[in-house]
C-alpha cells in the first residue's frame, strides 16, 4: 500500500528524503556537510521539523546515533557526504554491527555517471561496509528512494537489529517526482521468527525446574529486546541466580539476591564459577564470545545448556546448546511465564538453596587487592561516583580500557539502557559521542562518560559539540598515563616492556576550558564527591581530570584462552580442578 502526497507536487530527492525521515518519526540526526549532499542541507535550512547535530567528525556522528539508539530504542540516523566522510563512518558502522543496535547511515556518492570512474571524493561504501552492517543501498534513481528508507528503517529495527547504510549519489537528491510512500514493506526471504516453539519452551522448563544448580546468563539481546521485566520475572519466580555479560549489565537488577554480576574475562569469581559448576546453563540474548566463554572446551562442561537467540547463527555458534530456542526474548519469556502459570511445575526450591550456598562461599573470595600510592586510586573514584550519582538514575558511558571494567564491576545498574559500553568490537574514543548522543535523547537525564586518558583523546573534538548545544555530559578522566589495559598485559606477559603505551596526555582542564567547557583537577580522595556535585550542578559540559595511580590492575582476569575458572587475583591464579 502506498501513502500519497499531493499527486500533483513534484519534490526533489533531497526533500524527499527529509519526508521519509519524517513519516519514520525521526526528528534529531547527526551529520557533517560535505559537497554531494548539499541539497539536503539546503532543505535542512527551511526545514524546522528535524533538528541537525553537526558534529566535528564523522565518526564521531555514528557513535552519537548509537548513544541515542541504545537509550532509546529507536534507530540512531546519521548524515555524511561521499568519500572520506563515508569512509569515517566505518568504525561507528562495525560498532553498532557487533553491538546489534539499529542505525540508519545516510552517505552521499557521487553522480550515477560517475561512480567507477574515480571521481573527486568517491568510494565504494557499498563494497566497503558490506561485511560490517546488517544491510546496504545504493540508491539508483529517485523513484526508488523512498522505498529504499522505508526497507532500511525496517531491517534495522527488526529481527537482530543493526546498521543498514544508504548511499545517495548527487543526481538521486536533484532529481524530481512525485512523492509516495510505502505504507508496508515486503521483503520475501527476510522474516525473522519472533515466537518460541512450544515444545522446545516445555522441555527447557522441565529442564530449568529439575535443575540442582541452574544459572542464567543475561545477555545483550534482553535489553535489546526489552525483556528485563520477563527475564527477571522467571528467574524470581524459579529461584535461579542471574549472572550478565558485559552488554547484558542492567538487565537483572545489580542489588536483587540473585545477581551474581559480570561473568568471563574480568567478571566476578563467583559468577565464573557458578557457571563452570552449573548442571544446567540458560542463556538469553548472548552469542557465547570469547570473553565469557574464555577455553570453549571447559566451558560449563557438565551443563546442559539452553539458548533463546533472534539470531538462529548464533545458537550452537560457539557453544553446542541442547535446546535451541529461535525467537525475540521478551516474547519468548513470555511465552514460558504463561506455561509456567498453566502447569504446576516444581521449582526444586529446596535443592537449590544447597547451590546458593554454595555460591555464597564462592563470594567470600571478594580481594580487591591495590597499590600502596600517594595517588587515587581509579577503583575508589569509580565508587565514589557510584556513591554519589546513584540515586540520580544517570545513563553511564564509558570508552575501552581498564576504566570500562572498573566500572562493570563496581557500579551497580539496575536497569537495562544505562549502561552504555563498547563490547563486540572494544572501541576506544566510543564513549563520550554516545554519551553525547545519549544526552539529547534524554535531556533531562544526568549523562556521565568514564573515560580513560587515551581514549578520550580519539574524540575529544566532541567537546565543542557539546558546548555548541549546550549538552551537559560530565566525562570523568580516570588520567593514569598510560593505554592501561595494554600497559597492564605488557606487565604481566611481556616482562614489563612497556612498548608505546605511556601515554602524554594534554593539560584536560586547559582543555575543557579553552573549548567554553568547565574543567576540574582532582588529586585527593576527599575532593572527588565535592567536585562531582558541583558538576552536576553545572548542567553545562565538563571535564573531570582524576590523577590515579599509574601501575593498578583490573582483577580478577581470566587470562585469553584460560578456562572461566583459572582466575588470577592480584599475583596468584585460582583454579579449581
Amino acid at each position: 500500500m502506498i501513502e500519497t502526497a499531493d499527486k500533483t507536487t513534484m519534490l526533489n530527492g533531497a526533500k524527499i528524503f527529509l519526508e521519509c525521515l519524517k513519516k519514520e518519526g525521526v526528528n534529531e540526526i547527526f551529520g557533517y556537510p560535505g559537497g554531494v549532499i548539499i541539497p539536503i542541507y539546503e532543505e535542512l535550512y527551511k526545514d524546522t521539523d528535524i533538528k541537525h547535530y553537526l558534529v566535528r567528525h564523522e565518526q564521531a556522528a555514528v557513535h552519537a546515533a548509537e548513544g541515542y539508539a541504545r537509550t532509546t530504542g529507536r534507530p540512531g540516523v546519521v548524515l555524511v557526504t561521499s568519500g572520506p566522510g563515508a569512509c569515517n563512518t566505518i568504525t561507528g558502522i562495525a560498532n553498532a554491527y557487533y553491538d546489534a543496535f539499529p542505525l540508519v547511515v545516510f552517505t552521499g556518492q557521487v553522480a550515477s555517471n560517475q561512480i567507477g570512474n574515480d571521481a573527486f571524493q568517491e568510494a565504494d561504501i557499498v563494497g566497503i561496509t558490506r561485511s560490517c552492517c546488517k544491510h546496504n543501498y545504493l540508491v539508483k534513481n529517485v523513484q526508488e528512494l523512498p522505498k529504499v528508507i522505508k526497507e532500511a528503517f525496517h531491517i534495522a529495527k527488526t529481527g537482530k537489529p543493526g546498521p543498514v547504510v544508504v548511499d545517495m549519489p548527487k543526481n538521486v537528491l536533484t532529481s524530481k517526482t512525485i512523492f509516495e510512500y510505502p505504507k508496508e514493506v515486503k521483503l520475501p526471504g527476510y522474516n525473522p521468527n519472533y515466537e518460541g516453539h512450544p515444545r522446545q519452551i516445555s522441555k527447557a522448563l522441565h529442564m530449568l525446574c529439575e535443575a540442582e544448580r541452574p544459572v542464567i546468563i543475561s545477555g545483550g539481546g534482553v535489553s535489546t529486546a526489552d525483556a528485563s521485566k520477563e527475564l527477571t520475572e522467571l528467574a524470581n519466580r524459579l529461584h535461579i541466580p542471574v549472572c550478565n555479560t558485559l552488554m547484558g549489565t542492567g538487565t537483572y537488577p545489580a542489588n536483587n539476591e540473585l545477581s551474581l554480576g559480570m561473568l568471563g574475562m574480568h567478571g566476578n569469581y563467583w559468577a565464573n564459577y557458578a557457571v563452570t559448576h552449573c548442571d544446567t546453563l540458560f542463556a538469553v540474548g548472548t552469542r557465547f564470545n570469547d570473553r565469557i566463554t574464555g577455553c570453549l572446551k571447559r566451558f560449563a562442561k557438565d551443563a546442559k545448556i539452553i539458548h533463546i537467540d533472534i539470531d538462529p547463527c548464533s545458537i550452537s555458534k560457539n557453544v553446542p546448546v541442547d535446546v535451541p530456542i529461535v525467537g525475540d526474548a521478551k516474547i519468548v519469556l513470555n511465552q514460558m511465564l504463561e506455561e509456567l502459570n498453566k502447569n504446576d511445575y516444581e521449582t526444586n526450591a529446596s535443592i537449590k538453596d544447597i547451590w546458593f550456598d554454595q555460591i555464597e562461599e564462592w563470594k567470600k573470595k571478594r580481594t580487591r587487592p591495590t597499590i600502596q600510592s600517594d595517588k587515587l586510586n581509579p577503583m575508589i573514584v569509580i565508587d565514589k561516583i557510584y556513591e554519589c550519582t546513584k540515586d540520580l538514575n544517570p545513563i553511564v558511558a564509558t570508552e575501552v580500557g581498564q576504566h570500562q571494567m572498573w566500572t562493570a564491576q563496581i557500579y551497580k545498574f539496575n536497569e537495562p539502557r544505562k549502561f552504555i559500553t563498547s563490547g563486540g568490537l572494544g572501541t576506544m574514543g566510543f564513549g563520550f559521542p554516545a554519551a553525547m548522543g545519549a544526552s539529547i535523547a534524554h535531556k533531562d537525564a544526568v549523562v556521565l562518560n568514564i573515560a580513560g586518558d587515551g581514549s578520550i583523546q580519539m574524540n575529544i573534538q566532541e567537546l565543542a559539540t557539546c558546548v555548541a548545544y549546550n549538552i551537559p555530559v560530565i566525562t570523568c578522566i580516570i588520567n593514569n598515563g598510560y593505554l592501561g589495559m595494554v600497559r597492564q598485559w605488557q606487565e604481566k606477559l611481556y616482562e614489563k616492556h612497556y612498548s608505546q603505551t605511556q601515554i602524554s596526555g594534554p593539560d584536560f582542564v586547559k582543555v575543557a576550558e579553552a573549548y567554553g567547557a568547565l574543567g576540574f583537577r582532582v588529586t585527593k580522595e576527599e575532593d572527588i564527591i565535592p567536585t562531582l556535585q558541583k558538576a552536576i550542578a553545572a548542567r553545562r559540559p565538563v571535564f573531570i581530570d582524576f590523577i590515579v595511580e599509574p601501575f593498578e590492575m583490573v582483577y580478577p582476569w581470566v587470562l585469553a584462552g584460560n578456562p572461566i575458572n583459572k582466575i588470577l587475583m592480584a599475583n596468584c591464579s585460582d583454579e579449581d580442578n
